[in-house]
């Protein structure tokens, strides 16, 4: 099915939505969110993504001086260090305790060959405060020094020890861009061995499906200020390694959503990934799984993140659903 024929029948309103909750329209990009996107594209974040020959020389640039995954930014939270699988693994908790707190993995995007980034700190350090939660962060390794068919399983592993030493907390997967693709892949590796579903996933923006094959792509990726799609299509066949880029630890999208955790998406038509996130819930709701589609015209990837009206009002939606 067409994006098109997608959209139509999830009764798409270009102003804005919510796809499985009634929402007020929202007619216009805010001031601020229009000027985002045309500082967005003065950074260097497109170039990155040109050409196959950018990302090579990106990965050759950060295997050459490694970018720190120290947190910054975090603000006036506890942060603690451990290694789970030889991977290190962050813990962020409220400066009061973690008496009663409930759980937050997060997964930070990058086109899995970008390490987290100071703007994932900051949102960790605000869910921890505000939500009053404890972040649970793997600085799971990037491609191509690692690929999807290890990457995948040691994080839904990391999640089931997680569901069963949270006991009876909430545990909530939230993840954005590729880190958003890997949430899905290692909630349906959990389905596939029998193991429980955390209490829902948050996708900011999701990598869903690697290939970046719809035509109409093609015209989104000319409005879209951060992406292009040569170099989406590198990073993910440096990622799959040996598995094919339409193989589901790679590309979600192409696994099943039957049995899978409730879902809430967050996505904006200036992302050039926004169709896929269209026919994720579409298929998500096919099978019976609760989905709510947060589509926002004019928003750029990652627009949840960013500090602008519409970013916030979304952060503000994940700090209710995490709390």
């Amino acid at each position: 099915m067409s994006v098109a024929r997608l959209v139509s029948a999830f009764q798409f309103c270009p102003g804005g939505c919510v796809f499985g909750a009634r929402a007020p329209r929202d007619p216009a990009p805010s001031l601020q969110s229009r000027a985002l996107n045309l500082l967005l594209r003065q950074l260097p974040y497109k170039q990155q993504l040109a050409s196959a020959e950018a990302v090579l020389a990106r990965v050759q640039k950060l295997a050459l001086a490694p970018a720190s995954h120290e947190p910054v930014g975090v603000g006036n939270v506890e942060v603690t260090l451990t290694k789970m699988g030889g991977w290190p693994v962050y813990y962020t908790e409220p400066a009061s305790g973690h008496e009663g707190c409930n759980y937050v993995m997060f997964l930070h995007g990058g086109g899995y060959i970008n390490e987290i980034a100071p703007a994932h700190w900051r949102f960790i350090g605000e869910m921890t405060r505000k939500a009053r939660i404890c972040c649970v962060v793997p600085i799971y390794p990037l491609a191509p020094r690692a690929t999807a068919k290890d990457v995948v399983p040691a994080t839904a592993e990391l999640l089931r020890m997680l569901l069963e030493d949270a006991g009876d907390a909430k545990v909530t997967v939230v993840g954005n861009s590729a880190g958003a693709g890997l949430a899905l892949a290692a909630c349906q590796w959990l389905r596939d061995r029998g193991h429980r579903q955390p209490s829902r996933l948050l996708l900011i923006s999701p990598a869903a499906d690697a290939s970046v094959g719809r035509p109409e792509q093609v015209a989104i990726a000319a409005r879209d200020p951060i992406q292009d799609i040569p170099g989406i299509v590198e990073a993910a066949r440096l990622y799959a390694g040996e598995l094919e880029v339409g193989h589901p630890f790679v590309s979600p999208l192409n696994g099943s959503f039957r049995g899978l955790a409730p879902m809430t998406i967050f996505s904006g038509t200036r992302d050039l990934l926004y169709p896929d996130s269209v026919d994720l819930a579409a298929r998500a709701r096919a099978v019976g799984v609760p989905i709510e589609l947060h589509l926002l015209r004019e928003q750029p990837h990652n627009f949840a993140l960013m500090p602008t009206p519409e970013g916030r009002r979304a952060r503000a939606i994940i700090l209710r659903e995490v709390a």
